[in-house]
């Protein structure tokens, strides 16, 4: 872990230097906030995250076109029962408690809207404030409220994934005896608010092309830079 202190400036010689590593990310391209998105496209993102908890990519989206195929609406979802819904998203794994979470979501934000399924809510909320909202809900950690509000409403929180949080330990921006919900406070604090997105996604890049858990490609300028990991030499 690396030891120097990280100020405003430093978070932002490191995104220009993963930039320069990687290539500079295209929020529009790959996620962000859409202000023309239908309203239930929010509720979609928090289901679809729930299915991802702890699970590949592809069964994520087996899990989610399997969903959404058999059930007409979110309605649907909330009243079926609940071993033919965690039968239906059985590849997304933990089949049984992801189920259990989606019926909760959907009933806390019927129950909040008086009867419609969408987060529009959240929109007019302070960022803390809809994060206390949405985790308030059994299920919903950080990482899943955070996905959800940065990449659907665009809201300053940064979700941190297996990859972050090991990079983001290794280069020392976040301790290495933080937890997961730590992680996720600090780097909110630290990265300014429109880093938040492009940094989380080349982090992302770089714990998967060159950070990896186990034999870590170090030899590279950005590990040069800001990293002291056993890897490192």
């Amino acid at each position: 872990m690396s030891t120097q202190a990280w100020t405003d400036s430093r978070v932002r010689a490191l995104h220009d230097d993963l930039v320069d590593l990687y290539e500079p990310v295209d929020r529009e391209a790959e996620h962000g906030a859409d202000p023309t998105a239908d309203p239930g496209e929010g509720v979609r993102q928090l289901v679809t995250t729930i299915l991802s908890q702890n699970v590949a990519d592809e069964n994520t989206s087996r899990a989610s076109a399997a969903l959404f195929d058999r059930y007409a609406d979110f309605a649907a979802i909330e009243a079926a029962d609940h071993d033919e819904l965690a039968e239906t998203i059985r590849v997304a794994g933990l089949a049984d408690q992801k189920a259990a979470r989606i019926q909760r979501a959907l009933a806390a934000i019927r129950e909040e809207t008086g009867g419609a399924y969408s987060l529009a809510f959240l929109d007019a909320m302070a960022t803390g404030e809809a994060k206390a909202w949405l985790t308030e809900i059994k299920g919903v950690g950080p990482k899943t409220a955070s996905v959800v509000l940065n990449f659907h409403f665009g809201k300053p929180t940064m979700a941190v994934d297996t990859h972050v949080e090991r990079v983001s330990k290794r280069f020392g921006l976040v301790p290495d005896s933080a937890s997961n919900e730590a992680a996720h406070d600090r780097l909110d604090e630290l990265v300014p608010d429109e880093l938040i997105y492009p940094l989380h996604v080349l982090l992302i890049r770089h714990g998967r092309a060159r950070c990896s858990a186990r034999d870590a490609d170090c030899a590279n300028p950005v590990c040069e830079t800001y990293c002291d990991c056993e890897f490192c030499p």
